[in-house]
């Protein structure tokens, strides 16, 4: 994915909520529902958004979905800001 749709991805609270609960390791979708008031519904949405931008991946395991960060787009992102700053070349 480019650029527009991980900013756009991480524009929202809830998406940045989700990404900072997966800081700390993989969590199924079960777990990242939980801490919202959420429809069941809305945090597939959440997540679907995450998924196309590039920026959660997920691995099913038996009858779960676990979530995990994809490290690589973030750090696309901050090299991008420090070239912006002329910090990077």
């Amino acid at each position: 994915m480019g650029m527009n749709e991980t900013l756009k991805a991480i524009s929202d609270p809830v998406r940045r909520d989700i990404l900072s609960m997966l800081k700390d390791g993989k969590k199924s979708a079960g777990e990242i529902g939980e801490r919202f008031s959420l429809t069941g519904a809305t945090v597939s949405y959440h997540l679907a958004k995450l998924k196309k931008a590039d920026l959660i991946a997920e691995q099913k395991h038996k009858n779960f979905i676990y979530y995990e960060l994809n490290t690589s787009v973030f750090e696309d992102v901050i090299r991008w800001i420090y070239m912006l700053g002329g910090n990077v070349k």
